[in-house]
């Protein structure tokens, strides 16, 4: 691994990231995100969310819980037996019953958790750490003798003892388990100190780790960039971040800004982001809101006269990347914020070149028109402002799409 410096963060320590390697995605869109309250996927909606994340190029899916029932486990045989290049997983507790169902469904790799911290092992169940550590190791041994691939998730990591984490992370290592995921479970991380206190831990127990965030604080991306640059090599993500209570890290957040703010290599289709989401956004029956990041409807829309005017010279002025890198298109609209650039622009549409003396009454116009319908104009409302001032005669028709201009 190639170690770094980030001057970002004041550590003594150096920031682990491998410059030169794809971060791995494990999608679990299909699990966590569908435990998020109201959601529930249809069959049909299972299967196409899973051929769109496998042709995205999502490197695992996290595809279901086998020990939720008959139903749940055919459709995790629904989902192999289209044959996707993503390694499909099976979500476990670590219960050796939870292993059997995993097992019956011909799953290959299964995911099994534990809780870690005292919160967790005292309140809920009523153990200690050492029944974690024996119970954990115990179904990893009954998986592995099965022939599976195992990866064992630590849940609430974040308020767990950092050195009963180390040492059963080194034996859960030393038993062949394939990658440990470390969970903030109710997204109390914050992502200076999640540098340095999983940076610590990559350095004590080498290997594949993965982080699985949560947004409760709005900060599920921010300590997901944060474990890959202490050096995890996994990130867990959802579409849109769909998940319990205010849910994950959004798989379109993390792979944009690996890409942009650390320059990392992403190896995902990202040009089908938008139609990912929306995908999911419908079979979720929640509204994709217009300004989310990365594949909302206005993240790409422009109405500020500055903004506008700096788009028009270089759009690099206000978009962090190009549009269509993630599927979207940009748009210029017009609005109560607009200035002579955005309506100069609009009004080439229709072939008309006017003076600025000639757009300041429509200017004054569009403004007092996007007030009073509190948005911004469509094509026809444009077209009844044109009428109602003097203009040049226009070259060419007007658009007839009813759209924003």
């Amino acid at each position: 691994m190639m170690t770094v410096r980030d001057p970002r963060f004041p550590s003594s320590s150096a920031t682990a990231i491998q410059p030169d390697a794809a971060i791995k995605f494990c999608d679990t869109t299909l699990r966590d995100g569908e435990q998020a309250p109201g959601v529930a996927f249809t069959a049909a909606e299972k299967l196409a969310i899973a051929a769109a994340l496998d042709a995205i190029g999502v490197h695992q899916i996290e595809a279901g819980i086998p020990a939720m029932g008959v139903t749940e486990r055919d459709v995790l045989r629904e989902i192999l037996a289209t044959d996707p290049q993503a390694e499909i997983v099976g979500w476990c507790r670590a219960d050796r019953r939870d292993v059997e169902a995993a097992a019956s469904c011909g799953l290959v790799t299964a995911h099994l958790t534990i809780p870690v911290s005292d919160l967790h092992l005292k309140s809920k169940l009523g153990r200690d750490r050492a029944w974690a550590r024996q119970r954990v190791r115990e179904c990893v041994a009954d998986a592995t003798d099965r022939g599976m691939r195992v990866s064992v998730g630590f849940e609430d990591a974040s308020r767990a003892d950092d050195a009963f984490v180390t040492d059963l992370a080194s034996e859960l290592r030393e038993l062949g388990v394939t990658r440990l995921r470390w969970a903030d479970t109710v997204g109390l991380l914050d992502p200076v100190s999640a540098h340095d206190r999983l940076g610590r831990l990559v350095r004590a127990v080498p290997g594949p780790w993965e982080i699985h965030a949560h947004d409760d604080f709005g900060l599920a991306t921010a300590n997901t960039i944060a474990a890959v640059q202490a050096g995890f090599t996994w990130v867990s993500t959802t579409v849109l971040g769909l998940g319990e209570r205010a849910g994950n890290a959004p798989i379109e957040e993390v792979a944009m800004a690996l890409r942009h703010l650390l320059k990392l290599p992403v190896d995902l289709d990202t040009t089908a982001f938008r139609s990912l989401a929306r995908l999911v956004s419908r079979a979720a029956r929640r509204p994709l809101p217009a300004g989310k990041a990365v594949v909302g409807e206005s993240v790409f829309a422009h109405e500020s006269g500055i903004h506008v005017h700096g788009i028009l010279r270089h759009p690099a002025t206000y978009e962090p990347f190009d549009p269509a890198e993630v599927g979207g298109r940009r748009r210029l609209a017009i609005g109560k914020h607009s200035g002579r650039a955005s309506v100069r622009y609009a009004l080439a549409k229709y072939g008309i070149d006017a003076e600025d003396s000639e757009i300041e009454p429509l200017l004054e116009r569009v403004r007092a028109a996007a007030t009073q319908h509190k948005r911004g104009l469509h094509s026809r409302d444009f077209q009844e402002l044109l009428g109602r001032v003097e203009m040049p005669t226009p070259r060419v028709e007007a658009p007839q799409r009813e759209e924003q201009v």
